[in-house]
């Protein structure tokens, strides 16, 4: 990927992270995105009260769901490094839907940043 983020096609590079919501006292919610790089529109997201490997999969099962979506045959997804990206879970239905995944670097915070700072609150 080398942190080429902006490509002219609509469909190719998708970005996810999980955003922390605090809320109320003391509580969090946890908001899973997932951002078409060229666009910038969210094509897929799913909230949850727990920060489980579900709410990954769900993102990624809702994005293939959505009609209103046209990936390229040639589409990835770009990830952090975290538990639920590298998981074989989620891995292995990223390739039942054909899609190819990018991960950035260790200690690499640049390498997601379009994504990490989607919703920096």
């Amino acid at each position: 990927m080398n942190r080429e983020f902006k490509q002219a096609t609509p469909g190719k590079v998708l970005i996810t992270d999980i955003t922390y919501l605090p809320y109320g006292n003391s509580k969090m919610a946890y908001l899973s995105t997932i951002k078409d790089s060229s666009t910038n529109e969210i094509l897929a997201y799913q909230t949850s009260d727990r920060i489980t490997l579900d709410i990954s999969l769900d993102t990624i099962k809702k994005l293939v769901k959505n009609r209103r979506v046209t990936l390229t045959k040639d589409a990835f997804i770009h990830s952090d490094q975290g538990s639920h990206y590298t998981s074989p879970t989620f891995q292995k239905l990223l390739k039942k839907h054909k899609l190819s995944q990018s991960i950035s670097r260790r200690g690499n915070c640049w390498d997601n940043a379009p994504q990490e700072s989607f919703l920096d609150i």
